[in-house]
Parts: structure tokens; sequence; C-alpha cells
């Protein structure tokens, strides 16, 4: 276990390598699962602002999804989700090439919006979730992804630093540096 103030990280951040192979999962965490893309609270707020320019990005489905069930929803586990097309794939989610991407970063990719999409998102595979006293920070293994933690493995990609960018959107510089630190001494100890 990794401790950096009152967040607590599982092993695997360090140990797994990750990187995602679009080309053989297809996008399938867009697509399979029995809920939605996890929402921060100021996500539940900006998502309406940003709705209608986020709608041209977006297929048919997901539109009617979203104006039927609202930009977000309360899961089984009464947690604030992104809403599903018919409880398939992500109502955000649109398909090019057959392969599933997300219409919110398609947005913001053209500039429409500065939000890039939602954090949970962007940091998968690692999941958050905040309890009273911290904030654990695990690696999902989902069997939908062996095919990047394949190509992390052959071309020595650790899961920290697949997912960089989005744990110092979530954390800050310094939080990450001091994950660095962390990782580079445990790996002076092993060499010594």
């Amino acid at each position: 276990m990794i401790q950096i103030g009152n967040t607590l990280l599982s092993d695997d951040l360090a140990e797994k390598h990750f990187f995602c192979d679009l080309s053989k999962c297809k996008g399938a965490c867009c697509v399979k699962g029995d809920a939605g893309a996890p929402l921060s609270v100021e996500e539940v707020l900006l998502l309406p602002e940003i709705i209608d320019k986020i709608k041209p990005f977006l297929r048919k489905e997901g539109i009617e999804a979203i104006e039927q069930q609202g930009t977000h929803i309360l899961d089984a586990e009464n947690e604030t989700v992104t809403p599903l097309i018919q409880g398939k794939e992500c109502a955000y989610v649109v398909f090019e090439k057959g392969i599933a991407m997300c219409g919110i970063e398609k947005a913001y990719i053209d500039g429409a919006i500065t939000f890039r999409k939602p954090v949970s998102c962007h940091l998968y595979p690692i999941r958050i979730r905040k309890y009273e006293q911290f904030i654990a920070v695990n690696y999902d293994k989902w069997t939908i992804c062996e095919p990047a933690r394949q190509k992390g493995e052959k071309d020595g990609i650790p899961l920290y630093e697949f997912v960089k960018d989005a744990l110092i959107r979530r954390f800050g510089n310094t939080w990450y540096r001091n994950l660095l630190t962390i990782i580079g001494q445990r790996l002076n100890k092993i060499r010594s």
C-alpha cells in the first residue's frame, strides 16, 4: 500500500503495466458493465450547463437517452453516473470505425467545451472511492482489459505512467511527484 496524504493507493499502480489497445478491446469499457461512468459532484453540476455543446457530437440514441433520463442518473448503489442507452453503452459514447469513443471528449478536442470527460473515465482502469478518513485509489482488473495489460507489459508502460495526466488532473502535480518519489525509493530498495 502507498500512502500520500489522505490517499491510499494499491501497490498495483507501481507494480502493474497497462496501455489501452483500442484496436483489440474496441473501447469496451464504454459499452460493457451494469452502470454508467461515475460522476463527481462538480461534473453533475457542469454537464447540464454544457450538454447543448456536447449534443452535436453524440449519436441520436445517446441524445434521446439523455433527454429521457437526464445528463446523469443514480445507479443501483445510489451513486451518480452517466445514463445508459437501453441499459447498454454510455449515452455519451460514439463509434468510429467500430471503436467506442467519448462524445464529450470529441467536443473537448474540437474546442466546443473545456471539460475533457468525466475524471473517472480519464482515470480508468483506476477507480477512486471516498471513505470517511481516506480516499482509496485502486486498479480495477477487468477481463476486457487483458489486451491493455499485455501491451503495457510488452511496451514496459507502468500503470502509474499510463494514467499520469488523469492522476495529475485529480490530485495535482505535487501529489504525482510524491508518487514518483515513493516509487523511486521502492525501486532503489529492490536494486540494493
